[in-house]
């Protein structure tokens, strides 16, 4: 067997990586499950599993900020990133550094012998050895695509959430809700905690879970959320839990993610204990870049990677109820595998002014492609960009102090953005 060279570098890594497998997306866990075996990569401590087609990110986040503000030890493991790719491993509310990474990338790579992880593959499982060395409390496991055939899968949860279903990667996931129901109630277990926070969930994942008999808890079934002017309480199996804070994170929607964050916390409360303390300080602290994230300034800049049509009428909803006097510029960019004619018509009517630009790479979507499926739509563009960097310089330049400018499509558009902003990460 040759030997695998060594890269020296994190940035040497991830190009190591995107050339391992000829594709970049592969679903199925025997290749994932042959290195785990040998990584004897079996955490102990307990694992949330948090899959969903929109606000995984957002439950991730509230999860690892109570349990934070509580005293344990976390690991959070989620994806994709916008500027770093340490963003996607952090240990105690900290991205793991560049050395860190490398070293985990490496014990995969020494373990893997001829078996072509994909990139997301390699990373989930350096990112578990990480935390396996760390000897952490608990870990929260973000799933990439789908559940039942994601490398997250190969990981035994203690405790599953589906945060929401509907159409995303349809080419691997399926065209229906009901095949995309089942293949996210895969990371569901038999006789554990199994939490659904959409509140109309495919029949598929119905029967998947009573197929199982995993311990299904459904939102506005099993546990919710009372919504009062000033404050919320939380309902569940465990009783109530009432003077909550509304979270940090923007927008109504929040409310669903954080009664399944706390679902998922009180099926844990033997092994992780929690005071309301813990809970009210985690639900003000938890951040999350690109989620209606208001950047200070005028005009406001809001940041959201809707890229689907869910995300969008969410993202919609938000812009409704927040309209200030002024006018709504979009910098637009989508993924030209994505639906773009249904993320266009969920927002077409909170948007005044629309500013295009491309996306590099294979999967990009060219500005002109999105100006022609706007002109479809009924609506006249007024910027067509070769970059979102550019079309976000234009809405500046236009916009006044009352407007306000949207970037959203993408996680590379929010990216673009905020490198464009100077941000780090």
């Amino acid at each position: 067997m040759t030997p695998h060279p060594i890269p020296h570098s994190l940035d040497a890594w991830l190009a190591h990586l995107e050339r391992l497998h000829p594709k970049t997306i592969e679903l199925g866990l025997d290749r994932v499950r042959a290195v785990q075996g040998k990584l004897d990569l079996f955490p102990a401590c307990p694992i949330i599993t948090v899959g969903g087609t929109n606000g995984k990110g957002s439950t991730c986040a509230m999860l690892e900020a109570i349990l934070l503000a509580a005293g344990y030890r976390v690991g959070c493991y989620t994806s994709p990133h916008l500027i770093r790719y340490n963003e996607r491993v952090r240990i105690d509310g900290r991205m793991a550094e560049d050395a860190a990474l490398c070293e985990g990338f490496a014990a995969v790579e020494a373990a893997r012998g001829e078996v072509a992880l994909t990139y997301f593959e390699f990373g989930t499982l350096a990112a578990v050895w990480l935390f396996a060395q760390a000897r952490l409390d608990v870990l929260i496991l973000e799933v990439g695509l789908g559940g039942r055939l994601d490398a997250v899968n190969v990981f035994e949860p203690d405790v599953a959430v589906v945060t929401t279903v509907d159409i995303d990667h349809a080419e691997y996931l399926g065209a229906t809700r009901e095949q995309i129901g089942f293949e996210k109630a895969g990371i569901y277990r038999a006789r554990k905690p199994a939490i659904c926070a959409d509140a109309n969930p495919p029949e598929t994942l119905l029967q998947h879970a009573a197929k199982i008999d995993a311990k299904l808890l459904r939102i506005e079934r099993d546990f919710g959320v009372k919504r009062e002017p000033e404050s919320w309480t939380y309902w569940g199996p465990s009783g109530p839990r009432s003077a909550l804070p509304y979270p940090a994170m923007r927008g109504a929607h929040q409310g669903a993610n954080a009664a399944a964050a706390i679902a998922a916390l009180d099926c844990l409360r033997e092994r992780l204990p929690l005071a309301q303390a813990h809970f009210r300080a985690g639900l003000l602290s938890a951040r999350l870049p690109g989620r209606f994230q208001v950047l200070p300034g005028k005009p406001a800049v809001i940041l959201d990677v809707a890229h689907n049509p869910q995300a969008a009428r969410i993202l919609a909803d938000n812009l409704r109820a927040q309209r200030g006097p002024g006018k709504t510029y979009a910098v637009f960019g989508m993924l030209r595998d994505k639906d773009i004619a249904e993320v266009i018509e969920a927002l077409k009517a909170h948007i005044d002014v629309w500013c295009v630009g491309s996306l590099a790479g294979p999967r990009g979507a060219s500005a002109e492609s999105l100006a022609q499926a706007l002109n479809r739509a009924g609506i006249a563009v007024a910027q067509i960009s070769p970059s979102i960097a550019l079309a976000y310089a234009f809405a500046c330049r236009q916009a006044g102090e009352d407007d306000r400018i949207c970037a959203f499509g993408s996680f590379y558009t929010v990216a673009e953005v905020l490198i464009a902003r100077g941000a780090k990460a």
